[in-house]
């Protein structure tokens, strides 16, 4: 009798231990909260392309980008508004949350300013305080440099103090910051501005019917610049979290 029992938990055994080589490992998902450089945009905004629009192409198999930035926000509106509410529903333990603004909080419009030695770190606290609540990790992200060239060709940087602040603020929470501000300056300096145009939307009339008059917009990327950004940013995000390749 004794003899049955042991045989019947090794057979339980060796079946738990095939289970367990055969269950599906679980991926991370990785949420993006942000403005309009990282946002999705439909077809009759094309070419506008927001960097998030292309993070997915560039993680495992499994891998699920959910993009919920949105045009027009800064950290503090983004929460106001209750976009934020929405990602705090479904983000888990195990996810990443990324964390990109500064374009929109230099605004003193609709809710959005933020000042970026008090405020500004007041209120990304709020998004890595939630992440690390259910066990998510958070990555901030530098604002991306606007199409702004000097006589001597080199980038005039328009953000001011919050990317600075961003990264003082990641070295006390110890969260990983990518500078994709300081990154950006070099790839457009290196291209030079011609070749940087050609990044953002800078087009004639009639080129694309989503601007039938013409664009001149040195802050939204077009797809080339959506994918030569994305690259920076995988670039950082490779050493910091490699699970999600």
């Amino acid at each position: 009798m004794n003899r049955k029992i042991s045989l019947l938990a090794v057979f339980a055994l060796v079946f738990a231990c095939v289970s367990c080589a055969t269950a599906p490992v679980t991926k991370p998902s990785v949420y993006i909260v942000g403005d309009s450089t990282a946002s999705e945009y439909k077809a009759d905004r094309y070419p506008r392309t927001g960097w998030g629009m292309r993070l997915q192409n560039q993680l495992a198999d499994g891998v699920k980008v959910v993009n919920a930035a949105v045009s027009g926000r800064s950290s503090r509106s983004f929460i106001n508004e209750g976009h934020f509410d929405k990602v705090k529903a479904n983000i888990k333990a195990g996810d990443y949350l990324i964390i990109q603004f500064g374009h929109n909080d230099q605004k003193d419009t609709n809710n959005r300013y933020t000042d970026p030695a008090t405020s500004y770190k007041t209120y990304l606290t709020q998004y890595i305080e939630a992440a690390r609540t259910v066990g998510a990790k958070p990555i901030l992200i530098t604002s991306i440099n606007r199409y702004k060239f000097d006589d001597n060709d080199q980038i005039i940087e328009s953000l001011r103090d919050y990317p600075s602040a961003m990264h003082e603020l990641g070295k006390s929470l110890n969260v990983p910051v990518i500078g994709l501000n300081k990154k950006t300056k070099a790839l457009f300096e290196q291209l030079g501005p011609v070749k940087t145009k050609a990044l953002f939307l800078f087009y004639q009339p009639g080129e694309y019917p989503s601007y039938p008059d013409g664009v001149s917009d040195g802050t939204h990327l077009s797809v080339w610049g959506a994918d030569e950004i994305v690259q920076l940013v995988v670039e950082d995000l490779k050493e910091i979290a490699p699970d999600l390749f």
